[in-house]
């Protein structure tokens, strides 16, 4: 009976999410604010909440890349949400900030790759190992739209009941968790199908 009750309250959340998502779209898939990769004039844009320490964020990044490179008309949303604590906002901070000297897709992929818990020394020892100016990006941290972009994404996570990393959002539904590039291809699929 339990398990009846769980499947109804995700049925009635998805069937929620179907009507909230259209209406923080420009939020979700058009953010300035929020770096993409992929094909930025995509037919489907797909967008991953995440956090830097987050080891299943890290495990889903090669499925990200493999759906971006497999999909040429797909657009991938980066979302920072650091939920995991201090070092996680900071490396979220840092990974915006570092979009002023046009490093962020390198300087991410290099955070993700990082083993064991990112800390703010680790953080600054990844970005000059990736080509960032040190000293530029740690006054680049200071610009306020880093911190406004950061609370936006968390009010829009919350807004869609999303209480974890990693998180994907495609179409008009919410994917918790890590999902096989087989499934999130079906998921880009349905959600590049006509509606009605």
């Amino acid at each position: 009976m339990d398990y009846l009750h769980q499947l109804e309250n995700r049925r009635l959340l998805a069937a929620e999410l179907r009507g909230l998502i259209p209406e923080r779209r420009d939020a979700l898939f058009n953010d300035p604010a929020a770096p993409t990769a992929g094909n930025p004039e995509g037919d489907v844009a797909l967008v991953a909440f995440f956090d830097y320490n987050c080891l299943q964020c890290r495990e889903a990044v090669s499925i990200l890349q493999q759906a971006v490179k497999d999909d040429p008309k797909l657009k991938l949303v980066f979302k920072e949400y650091p939920i995991l604590g201090p070092d996680s906002k900071f490396a979220a901070a840092a990974a915006l900030a570092s979009r002023k000297q046009g490093k962020y897709e390198a300087f991410h992929l290099a955070l993700m790759a990082s083993r064991g818990r990112l800390r703010e020394s680790s953080i600054f020892t990844i970005a000059g190992q990736v080509g960032l100016d040190v000293e530029q990006l740690k006054r680049d941290m200071e610009d306020p739209a880093i911190a406004d972009a950061l609370a936006r994404n968390r009010a829009l996570a919350i807004g869609l009941y999303i209480t974890g990393t990693p998180a994907l959002v495609v179409g008009d539904e919410v994917i918790p968790g890590v999902v096989d590039v087989a499934t999130l291809q079906r998921s880009i699929a349905k959600a590049r199908k006509p509606k009605g």
